[in-house]
């Protein structure tokens, strides 16, 4: 059968937040015509895309878990592996996989206001053809991060190394780091989550940070899922332990925001009991932020405080001056030499997938538009952008955007609308869209859409409040313009 070319509703992106809006999509409009476009080889996104050692969420799998298909496993913090097979049986069960086009990669997508939808250029990304789509509703769900390219800073002297650089997001299946010495430079999610991996076969790792981070240990394995699901109904049991999940994520969240100071202090007794006797904590695991001005990182059952026993992993808080040919000479003077390094050093952010965005011929600039409640962007017709939460789970944020998106394009229908814009009806403040202070979202600044000082375009960053704005208020308000 030929492959529709319009469809009612397209989405960009088949990663966690593309398979859950077809889901949405499908179950709500099981008549309507949509497909969900993909520019890899395969769905899963993050979750298929990288390949390093140890890879695992670094949220809780009962909230990044769909809230339709609650997580049923034990761990609390789950591999990779597991989580891309939990994502293909969700698009499995619900038909979305064979909604999917892959190798379809979205390059341009023009608005047009005479006919009423969008326009969009498509790259063939395995046959290097090109062909064009269009649709009444666009959905952006390709995530915040560059999949082509990661970020790398330049590095002095790196033309001289002769050993082997790496990133993490373009990891090689044959690298072998057995008995090697490795410098991992970078002190984010990806360098605790590799780090403990490697450990048990290279011959030391040295993990070099410029600034330390906050991190804490959580059970890999929750110690009263079991205990529930022995107690409770299956089902009940997984949307208490999704609840539970997601009030100790927030409420954590508020708290410390608001005691930062006690936070510290908590966060420091928390991981003393793990690290070596003599291990200099307030050198290196104490920034100079607060907690949640970045994202803390989480380390399942301290594997990475555990591995500093053996010091076959160190940790060193320096600057570089240079790469040797050895490896990587500090400003302090000390050297640390290296068979292999690898750059965890963050994402190169951008916005729906690096597609240009055109309305009525005009060219929009992503980063000079905002935000209306996080999910659609101002003056753009008939688009709504999944992006999770930077403070909790990315899912429980996306299932609230797919919530939000039925409710409208039901209301459409009821009203017999085929057109709805956000627009700006008051002077607003620009705020970021993502409220961090993490490098690589002060990269992206001008890049973002942003969010404003006022409602519907503030950003609260609050699961709770965003559930009853989504869930209760009206769609129909003074910032959408219906046609």
């Amino acid at each position: 059968m030929s492959e529709a070319k319009h469809l009612d509703v397209l989405i960009v992106g088949a990663g966690l937040s593309g398979i859950d809006a077809a889901a949405h999509i499908a179950k709500a409009f099981p008549g309507r015509n949509y497909a969900v476009l993909e520019q890899r080889h395969e769905l899963g996104g993050t979750w298929s895309l990288f390949k390093y050692p140890g890879i695992r969420s670094d949220s809780d799998m009962f909230t990044l878990g769909y809230g339709w298909k609650p997580w049923d496993g034990e761990a609390a913090i789950a591999d990779g592996p597991d989580i891309l097979n939990y994502l293909r049986e969700a698009a499995r069960e619900t038909g979305v996989d064979q909604r999917i086009r892959y190798h379809h990669k979205v390059t341009k997508a023009s608005w047009s206001s005479d006919d009423k939808r969008w326009t969009l250029d498509i790259d063939h990304t395995d046959t290097g053809q090109t062909s064009q789509l269009t649709a009444d509703f666009v959905w952006w769900t390709s995530g915040y991060y560059d999949y082509d390219e990661g970020y790398t800073p330049e590095f002095p002297g790196i033309e001289k190394y002769k050993g082997t650089v790496i990133h993490p997001q373009f990891w090689p299946e044959d690298l072998d780091y057995t008995g090697k010495e490795v410098v991992v430079i970078g002190s984010g999610a990806t360098a605790v989550t590799l780090i403990p991996s490697m450990a048990r076969d290279a011959a030391h790792i040295t993990m070099l940070q410029r600034t330390p981070t906050y991190i804490i240990s959580q059970p890999r394995i929750h110690p009263g899922a079991e205990m529930a699901r022995k107690i409770m109904p299956r089902a009940v049991a997984n949307r208490y332990l999704h609840k539970t999940y997601a009030a100790g994520t927030i409420g954590m969240y508020q708290f410390m925001r608001r005691n930062p100071k006690l936070g510290k202090r908590l966060i420091k007794r928390w991981a003393k009991p793990h690290l070596p006797a003599d291990f200099d904590y307030d050198t290196h695991l104490v920034p100079p932020y607060n907690p949640w001005e970045q994202r803390l990182c989480v380390v399942p059952s301290a594997d990475l405080f555990r591995a500093m026993h053996s010091h076959t992993v160190d940790l060193v808080t320096d600057h570089i001056e240079t790469f040797t040919e050895k490896g990587i000479r500090l400003k302090s003077g000390r050297e640390l030499e290296a068979d292999i390094v690898i750059t965890a050093t963050g994402l190169k952010v951008v916005i729906i997938g690096k597609a240009e965005v055109e309305v009525d011929g005009k060219k929009v600039d992503p980063g000079d538009v905002f935000a209306y409640k996080a999910l659609m962007l101002s003056d753009i017709p008939n688009t709504a952008f999944t992006i999770g939460y930077s403070n909790a789970s990315w899912t429980l944020k996306a299932d609230l955007v797919c919530e939000y998106v039925v409710r409208l394009l039901d209301h459409m229908d009821e009203h017999n609308y085929s057109v709805v814009t956000p627009r700006v009806r008051t002077a607003l403040e620009r705020r970021p869209l993502m409220d961090l202070s993490s490098g690589y979202l002060q990269r992206a600044q001008g890049a973002l859409p942003a969010a404003g000082d006022k409602d519907p375009w503030r950003l609260k960053n609050n699961w709770y409040f965003d559930r009853r704005m989504i869930k209760k208020q009206p769609i129909a308000d003074e910032s959408l313009e219906f046609s």
